[in-house]
């Protein structure tokens, strides 16, 4: 199995002590996580994308460009970025430009979005949610596949001269997931395009999700896609991780954070029904306990959903060493135990875009290698040249 970071980046005060961090400071958490994943091994890192309610992912592009600048190996994803409500035009040219700043270690998880309040902000009609997703996605794919596009919709204007985004991806279209959480029609879209699913299993008994990874997978191969391509992604619940000795010392710490913030969140169709710590850990999918639980549910899930890649959210009420302590922790206790168990090819040789960064610059010169020469010429002109000192210098 594969494990990815995901912050959808909320700014909340911690329900027991009150502290809250700026949002400067917040929003440098977030990089400094990611930085410390990709040394930890983790194999991605995802930012979510919110427009209202007590977030700071209104711009994820931004985001994940200061963490392409400090990272060299782990995947960048989104999670999930909002397409029903962005212009495909607009999404296929920011995440081009990442992916090329990236070199090639991007991949989207879209979605509509589980935030109602988006919708009227963009001028846009609830109603029309997965419409617009649905045609919206067909347009994203052209454009990172095509060049000379002309296009007509439902929803957009009319793209009536020949249109070639810019920057182009690094190397292909990036790969994209669809993520899904409360209804079929994002597993049928994923479906019907031979896409991976990335399931939220956040707040529903795992059963839930279930009916829709079901869904999902007898879609696939109704469409008669290509088995190289599914993969299944796995969210760990609302609450997040939370790694102590024992699971009963886990719960105790804990607890009081998780159950006050359950408490206060009060929106209808995105209220989970475990309430309480220990209904929680019992049956929902909160990765709280000693790592020997934490692991073992995990495998517990897996054998429910087979799924390739799991889903971890830290706990960012929590002071931020305490973060990277459990970050930490669940790198060298956790994470071993379940590869062991759940293997899979996803990133790896026979997957169909394992070697996307590093095959990239094939077919065309290699950017990093042209800068990494350019770098290494003013660095020695600097040394041999005095005369040089002054301009290299500043």
């Amino acid at each position: 199995m594969k494990f990815q970071v995901l912050d959808i980046i909320p700014h909340t005060k911690n329900p027991v002590t009150g502290d809250i961090v700026s949002t400067a400071d917040r929003l440098n958490q977030v990089v400094e996580t990611a930085k410390a994943a990709e040394k930890l091994g983790y194999d991605s890192f995802s930012v979510g994308e919110r427009h209202a309610g007590e977030f700071i992912s209104s711009s994820p592009t931004t985001v994940l460009a200061a963490i392409a600048a400090v990272t060299d190996r782990i995947r960048l994803h989104t999670g999930v970025a909002v397409l029903a409500v962005l212009d495909p035009v607009r999404v296929a040219e920011d995440y081009a430009t990442i992916d090329q700043f990236s070199r090639g270690r991007l991949e989207l998880v879209i979605g509509k979005g589980n935030e109602v309040l988006q919708y009227p902000l963009f001028g846009l009609s609830l109603d029309d949610q997965w419409e617009l997703l649905a045609e919206k996605y067909g347009l994203l794919r052209r454009l990172w596949r095509e060049s000379d596009v002309t296009w007509s919709g439902r929803f957009r204007a009319p793209l009536t001269e020949e249109t070639t985004t810019t920057p182009r991806p690094f190397a292909g279209a990036p790969r994209v997931w669809h993520g899904s959480a409360t209804t079929l029609t994002s597993a049928a879209l994923a479906a019907k395009w031979g896409d991976p699913l990335f399931t939220a299993n956040a707040i529903q008994p795992r059963e839930n999700y279930k009916v829709l990874i079901d869904h999902y997978r007898e879609e696939y191969e109704r469409y008669g896609h290509d088995p190289r391509y599914q993969y299944l992604g796995s969210g760990s619940g609302a609450g997040g991780v939370f790694i102590a000795d024992t699971t009963q010392e886990a719960k105790r710490q804990y607890g009081p954070v998780y159950e006050a913030l359950t408490a206060a969140r009060n929106v209808p169709g995105n209220n989970t029904p475990f309430r309480d710590i220990d209904h929680a850990v019992a049956e929902g999918p909160a990765l709280v306990g000693s790592p020997g639980q934490v692991a073992e549910k995990i495998l517990t899930y897996h054998e429910l959903y087979g799924h390739d890649l799991q889903s971890i959210s830290l706990p960012t009420t929590l002071p931020f060493g305490q973060q990277l302590d459990i970050l930490e922790r669940f790198a060298a206790e956790v994470i071993p135990v379940v590869r062991a168990s759940a293997p899979t090819t996803l990133w790896e040789a026979a997957d169909p875009y394992g070697g996307r960064p590093e095959a990239a610059g094939a077919s065309e010169p290699d950017a990093a290698a042209v800068v990494d020469a350019a770098n290494e010429h003013y660095r020695n002109r600097k040394h041999d040249r005095s005369d040089d000192a002054y301009v290299y210098a500043h």
